[in-house]
């Protein structure tokens, strides 16, 4: 469904509402870990005990982003959660990558009046999305991934795989490592 993005009254203020919660996290020292967290806090949908976002950040509303436990995103992070941005227990986001719900329409007098859509983005639990990783609206990441540094992600990647490249694709399954045992490393031989 289209809606006005760019003239809507209402749509304008939650933009700006949260771009000033934005500016004042990213303003917080370092050695303010723990009132960078409460705000963040503040800002999200939900998250849960543990969880890591390191400054700067960006999103549009804040409140449509839920992230589990583990949650870990790194530097010049930009979600445009126009709608709902879910993350599952265990993700790791590398730094400069980019979720965006929003797109725009093909038709341009539709798109030059303001109109936008929105579709979700759900990533699993266990995930590991590399550097500069673009993922476009709608896209669902499974279980037990891995996406590659550089890759922008246009279609749903199943569980249990290595992904990369732009388009993104699949190009093996995750290894599977048996448990770590106490005083004994684990190495992929593979």
């Amino acid at each position: 469904m289209l809606y006005d993005a760019n003239h809507d009254p209402e749509v304008l203020e939650e933009l700006h509402r949260c771009e000033q919660a934005c500016f004042e996290i990213n303003q917080i020292p370092p050695n303010q870990r723990d009132e960078r967290k409460r705000r963040i806090r503040q800002l999200l949908g939900k998250v849960g005990e543990n969880f890591t976002v390191v400054t700067p950040f960006f999103c549009d509303y804040g409140y449509n982003i839920k992230c589990g436990e583990n949650f870990f995103c790194n530097a010049y992070c930009v979600i445009l959660d126009e709608a709902e941005v879910t993350f599952g227990d265990n993700v790791f986001i590398a730094p400069s990558c980019s979720f965006y719900t929003a797109g725009h329409p093909l038709d341009v007098e539709q798109r030059n009046k303001g109109l936008e859509y929105a579709y979700p983005i759900h990533v699993g639990n266990n995930v590991w999305i590399g550097g500069n990783t673009t993922v476009l609206p709608g896209v669902t990441i499974g279980n037990n991934v891995t996406i590659g540094a550089g890759s922008v992600v246009t279609h749903d990647i199943p569980d249990n795989v290595i992904a990369a490249g732009n388009p993104c694709r699949v190009l093996k399954p995750t290894p599977i490592l048996p448990p770590i045992r106490e005083g004994v490393e684990n190495s992929d031989k593979r």
